[in-house]
């Protein structure tokens, strides 16, 4: 897992008031990488009070408001989507869902009652090849997926830029492209769209003001 991918997963929990660890410290050595696979950070919200696990799969921030501690997995091949063949061909990605890892996550949580959240790339556009993969995700032990756009939108959108992020290299990176306005909220880049919508729809087919003509009025007459 790249450190790269770790440090946004966890900034985003973090600015949400989760708690964060990281259970193993250690780099796993590439021959026995896939045995020991486990949880890659588990989360612990102490603002939540009653801890529930939405019914569908597919997560954004809106779904962690009853999710009080949960073990998540880091998937962070951004150059594809994840569809269930990649589950297939790389079944080690849910080692941290088997029982041992849970059980493990749930004792440092102080709770058995834990969700599995696992964060990717994207999944696949739409159709049957996405319902193929959550329902494989489902079968595989998953409660939520949370996906990496998700997760940097939420974090563009956190972040001000008349703060000082010291403390945070990926924060204060956000902050500076905001300042250069190199980067936009997504709440922007909407109002921004549906601005140009409604001026556009003030114009007629030649481009010209609506309620106007591009052709010269006809001569007045005496």
């Amino acid at each position: 897992m790249s450190s790269v991918n770790e440090l946004m997963v966890r900034e985003y929990f973090e600015s949400l008031g989760y708690l964060v660890t990281q259970p193993r410290k250690y780099v796993v050595p590439s021959w026995r990488k896939h045995s020991d696979e486990g949880a890659d950070l588990i989360v612990i919200n102490p603002r939540v009070g009653e801890h529930r696990v939405p019914d569908h799969i597919v997560w954004g921030t809106s779904e962690l408001a009853n999710i009080a501690r949960a073990v998540v997995g880091i998937r962070g091949w951004h150059t594809e989507r994840f569809y269930a063949s990649v589950i297939q061909q790389t079944p080690w990605v849910f080692r941290f869902v088997e029982p041992a890892f849970v059980r493990h996550a749930a004792r440092l949580a102080g709770s058995s009652d834990i969700a599995r959240i696992l964060c990717i790339p994207r999944l696949p556009a739409s159709g049957e090849l996405k319902d193929r993969t959550i329902r494989v995700l489902k079968e595989k032990g998953i409660d939520g997926v949370i996906s990496f756009e998700t997760i940097l939108n939420e974090l563009i959108a956190y972040v001000q830029p008349n703060r000082n992020y010291d403390k945070s290299d990926l924060l204060q990176i956000l902050r500076i492209l905001k300042i250069y306005d190199l980067i936009k909220d997504r709440q922007l880049d909407m109002f921004s769209v549906s601005f140009r919508r409604k001026s556009r729809s003030k114009m007629t087919d030649d481009g010209s003001p609506a309620g106007s003509s591009s052709k010269e009025p006809p001569p007045a007459t005496h």
